[in-house]
């Protein structure tokens, strides 16, 4: 074979072929000699691996606009020999960090499952002799035997044998094994139930199905909208206090150097140490922790939800999802094979059709239809009192199975069941009994039912009956279709994606109220397609359809991928390796209860419990998180708007800096730290996804920030003009810079809590849901430690208790105020939002015609 050969031609074409080609014989096998010299041609049989070093994964978390930002701050309190503000940025920095490196080693490795997954060991024939060798070993052209619990080492060709019963449903998602003959295909990665055969390798390492799969999941992933919105905020904050700093300087340098005439080195670093202020008022070091800390919290509250966190992104893209991918056997249904009620054929009785396939069943064998046929029965006790002699097992070529039975009077009897031709011809082959049969066969098929026939021997198999026919299904869980409708009533749309046949997939979403536009993935994809580019009229089909049958991993990926690129947050559930890049590509990769290594490592929410009953909590608590996350970035931005305007413009325009250093680093912990505890908050659960509208969220900070900016602006001038008078108000010790600072550096700590109050809900904040007990605990506690600095003045300037209260009693009057603004704001961006969908709509419509 040559280099470029392609594995998947040696598939299709006869075995004969396959091995004339690969210049191999099936009775001789490879010399040692000939294996290493394409083993060194080929590679070895294992699965590429690619590692990040450690010291590039720390590197990591220290890069990105706020982590730049907050290190140069870090760096200009260091140089300026301010250790004290050096200690506690870094301190922050190092923290979030060390929080981001902690949760990412908890993530299993996706590509090392899949590479676990593969057989250690293999039975080659080499030099004319069966030896076992190191799997990683076998090269194309390599005779190969399977047998019974081994795991197929490569992609194979069956050569030999009678037949083998193969579980691929870890890669290809069919329900249950798939009977093999000589010349059938088989895939590494692969589980051997039944049987023995001889193969020849077609495909090694990374040019297998599992190669190609974990090539995909290597090349998969999408970045996470909190790290988009973290960027993106960090830029709008990093732009703005840019922009002031520029003016400031250019202010500072003119009135020292064109003004005053007086410039030196002392000049330069007076204002690099007012630039370092602004650094420290405007950059929100505590918002990757805050991030960090809420989704952690989460993570915990999801995991007594049944549901493991092992990327903490995911709980964001959760909330946001609107698209739920969903595979269909033990998610959506109960992976378990059930029998539907008996066909009689001539008159039998429906216990006697179910007892004579028990019969001819062995619940040893673990055999799924022998399990079910014994688990239809009433009472499995009642089969103690046959004596089974001797027993058939199923083979390709008879296609049933057949049992010697004695019976509780001692007379002996046969029984039989298998494919129900098979069984027709074994009764004698009656044309009507076969139409009347095939007739019931075509009904359960349009299903997606499979079919058993059952028959019975009275004169030892001179002669049989046909009984009836056995309907065979996977059920639907019990609460799969009430859940899909629960989580449909939360804005999310659920797509059915399933290996199995078309015709089950689509009974199973009839029966879940799903829609029965199902499409087959073999009429949709061509076979060379690239799944990260799917054309458009392709893409058009996936959009509208209801679900998806016969999948192959690239396939499950593209749906995926095409979902994405169209604007939508994907949501999917899978078990199997052949799940593993698309769980990896999506959004939010879920991995179900009883998945595989290769499954769990690729999904960002491992499910510890059966069902789709999971997910809706997941929604539900991730909504709450989202919520939490969103009203602090809402407050942080509004918040550090007004402390950067606040120090510019009245530096500026009035000549006096309203915080000193110190203040600016204290204020950064009294209102950072404490809030974080909104990782607690009680927030509602939005009835439709939520996503991170910038536009949004930006303006609903803006209009807080200038309000908050005209307050704080608004209490500076009354200090300046009204209060500082000693005369008209004495007491209030607002005589000099240092008490109006103080004043200032109160207002800020108090007032950027009360604007927590107004940003964490989008009504009234004395509506329900009320602020959570740590909260609420964090906000008071922070307030008695701001009030009693001032009022015994530590750390900063002493100010009256007098003064003290009138800034409160300030403060709770533009509370109201603010949280007016609020209420209005929203309104007039929900009522916009809403008339720019309707004008989208019409034009839609009309374009529709």
């Amino acid at each position: 074979m040559t280099d470029n050969q392609d594995s998947r031609d040696l598939e299709t074409i006869p075995v004969d072929d396959v091995l004339r080609q690969l210049e191999s014989d099936p009775a001789k096998g490879l010399s040692t000699a000939e294996a290493e010299r394409r083993l060194a041609q080929y590679g070895p049989n294992a699965l590429p691996e690619k590692k990040t070093s450690l010291w590039r994964q720390v590197v990591g978390h220290f890069v990105g606009p706020i982590a730049f930002m907050i290190e140069a701050a870090a760096l200009v309190s260091l140089f300026l020999g301010d250790l004290g503000d050096f200690a506690i940025i870094f301190g922050l920095l190092l923290f979030n960090a060390g929080l981001e490196f902690y949760q990412d080693s908890k993530a299993t490795n996706a590509l090392a499952a899949l590479k676990n997954s593969l057989a250690p060991q293999a039975t080659a024939l080499r030099d004319g002799s069966f030896q076992v060798v190191d799997a990683a070993t076998l090269v194309p052209g390599d005779i190969v035997k399977i047998r019974l619990g081994g795991i197929v080492p490569a992609d194979i060709r069956l050569v030999e044998g009678d037949y083998a019963s193969i579980d691929q449903a870890a890669l290809t998602g069919e329900s249950l094994p798939v009977n093999k003959k000589i010349g059938d295909s088989a895939y590494s990665g692969s589980v051997v139930k039944q049987g023995e055969m001889n193969a020849v390798v077609i495909a090694t390492g990374a040019n297998t199905f599992f190669g190609r799969t974990a090539k995909l999941v290597a090349g998969a992933g999408a970045v996470s909208q909190a790290q988009k919105a973290m960027f993106q905020i960090g830029n709008f904050l990093i732009v703005v206090a840019v922009v002031l700093a520029l003016i400031m300087v250019a202010v500072e340098v003119y009135t020292d150097i064109v003004v005053a005439d007086n410039w030196g080195l002392s000049d330069a670093l007076g204002i690099l140490q007012f630039v370092l202020v602004l650094l420290v008022a405007s950059i929100p070091v505590a918002m990757p922790a805050v991030f960090s800390i809420t989704m952690a919290l989460g993570a915990l509250a999801l995991s007594k939800e049944k549901a493991i966190v092992s990327r903490l992104s995911s709980i964001d893209e959760m909330a946001g999802a609107d698209i739920l991918c969903s595979d269909k056997t033990g998610t959506l249904t109960k992976n378990i094979l059930t029998l539907g009620e008996p066909i009689a054929i001539g008159g039998a009785a429906a216990a006697d059709i179910v007892l004579a396939g028990a019969l001819a069943s062995r619940a040893e064998d673990g055999d799924a239809i022998d399990g079910a046929v014994i688990g239809a029965l009433p009472d499995v006790s009642v089969l103690k009192g046959y004596s089974i002699g001797k027993f058939t097992p199923f083979d390709p070529v008879s296609k049933r199975t057949e049992a010697e039975v004695t019976g509780l009077d001692g007379k002996r009897f046969l029984t039989a069941k298998g494919a129900p031709h098979a069984i027709v011809m074994l009764a004698g082959g009656d044309k009507a009994v076969a139409d009347t049969v095939d007739a019931h066969v075509a009904e359960l098929g349009a299903k997606g039912y499979r079919a058993l026939a059952v028959a019975r021997s009275d004169d030892d198999g001179k002669s049989w009956t046909l009984l009836g026919v056995l309907p065979m299904f996977d059920p639907p869980r019990d609460d799969s279709k009430a859940t899909i409708e629960n989580v449909r009533g939360k804005g999310v749309t659920v797509k059915m994606i399933t290996g199995d046949d078309t015709a089950i997939a689509r009974e199973t979403a009839r029966q879940l109220g799903l829609g029965t536009n199902i499409l087959t993935a073999a009429d949709v994809f061509p076979k060379d397609m690239d799944p990260d580019n799917v054309p458009g009229p392709i893409a058009n089909r996936i959009l509208t359809a209801d679900g998806f049958a016969r999948v192959f991993p690239e396939h499950k990926y593209a749906i995926v991928k095409t979902f994405q690129k169209n604007g939508h947050l994907v949501a999917m559930t899978g078990d199997g390796v052949n799940d593993a890049p698309a769980l990896k590509q999506a959004d939010c990769g879920i991995a179900v209860s009883g998945a595989t290594d290769a499954a769990r490592g690729a999904a960002a929410l491992i499910l510890t419990a059966p069902g789709l009953s999971v997910i809706q909590n997941a929604i539900d608590e991730a909504r709450r998180i989202f919520g939490r996350i969103t009203s602090y970035t809402i407050y942080r931005v509004a918040l550090t708007m007004d402390i950067m305007f606040l120090v510019v413009l009245s530096t500026i325009f009035l000549g006096f800096q309203p915080l000193t250093p110190i203040m600016i680093v204290l204020m950064s912990l009294l209102d950072d730290i404490p809030i974080m505890t909104v990782a607690y908050d009680n927030t509602s659960v939005s009835e439709q996804p939520i996503k991170w509208r910038m536009p949004h969220l930006f303006s609903v900070s803006a209009v807080l920030g200038f309000f908050s900016i005209v307050q704080s602006f608004g209490l500076l001038l009354i200090g300046m003009e009204v209060l500082s008078d000693a005369a008209r108000w004495p007491g209030l010790g607002l005589t000099d810079q240092a008490h109006l600072q103080s004043m200032m550096f109160l207002q800020l700590v108090a007032g950027g809590h009360l604007l927590m109050l107004v940003s964490r809900k989008e009504n009234w904040f004395m509506k329900r849901p009320y602020p959570a007990l740590p909260l609420v605990i964090a906000i008071v506690a922070t307030q008695l430690v701001a009030v009693l600095m001032c009022g015994f003045g530590i750390l900063v300037p002493q100010i009256p208790w007098l003064t003290i209260g009138l800034v409160w009693i300030y403060l709770l009057v533009w509370l109201f105020i603010i949280g007016g603004v609020r209420i209005g704001i929203d309104h007039v961006l929900e009522n916009r939002s809403a008339r720019r969908a309707m004008s989208i709509d019409v034009v839609n419509a009309r374009l529709n015609r």
